[in-house]
């Protein structure tokens, strides 16, 4: 595999990560994304809360959890409660119902805090895959396994990969806080 072909994979790799840890952020609607965190502890040991239940949305601030095993009812509304996600599951005996309370603006602010903190951690890993990619083509190029005019055209070609991956970074970030900080 190239070097371009590589770095292009590892920071399509981290948008797909910055994407996953946006979506675990709550922003006053309800998304089954929310509960992506949370475990479960079933049949012996600590699962995830996917793979004991479903999890479906009726109400824009509503989650409904159905667990797969009736039995496992009260570990689940457990297990929401210690993920520490600041809902408050209701259990009936057959589903648990887990209201979205909307957010007030100091918990937004804490929110867009947070987002700012994953998408830096996000542009960082962006560069350091830059930077790991123009160490291998210049070492190509000291071993003459590139020629300068091809080191120089791949250089480039990796800086564009860069900006365009940190612009799509900041572009998801503006995306997420302006629904964060919508009420």
């Amino acid at each position: 595999m190239s070097t371009i072909q590589d770095v292009t994979k590892r920071m399509e790799e981290t948008m797909e990560a910055v994407r996953r840890e946006f979506s675990t952020v709550r922003t006053g609607k309800a998304t089954p994304a929310l509960l992506d965190t949370v475990r479960v502890d079933a049949y012996g040991s600590s699962m995830p809360l996917n793979q004991v239940a479903t999890v479906s949305t009726p109400e824009p601030s509503l989650l409904m959890v159905q667990p797969f095993d009736k039995s496992l009812l009260v570990d689940v509304e457990k297990g929401i409660m210690q993920a520490d996600l600041g809902l408050n599951p209701a259990n009936d005996g057959n589903v648990i119902r887990v209201p979205v309370p909307a957010l007030n603006e100091e918990r937004r602010k804490e929110m867009v805090r947070l987002l700012s903190k994953m998408a830096e951690e996000g542009r960082v890993s962006i560069r350091h895959a830059r930077r790991e990619a123009n160490e291998e083509i210049k070492e190509l190029m000291k071993d003459g396994d590139l020629s300068d005019d091809e080191g120089r055209r791949q250089l480039d070609e990796v800086q564009k990969l860069t900006d365009r991956y940190i612009q799509k970074i900041d572009d998801l970030m503006e995306a997420k806080e302006k629904e964060v900080m919508t009420v």
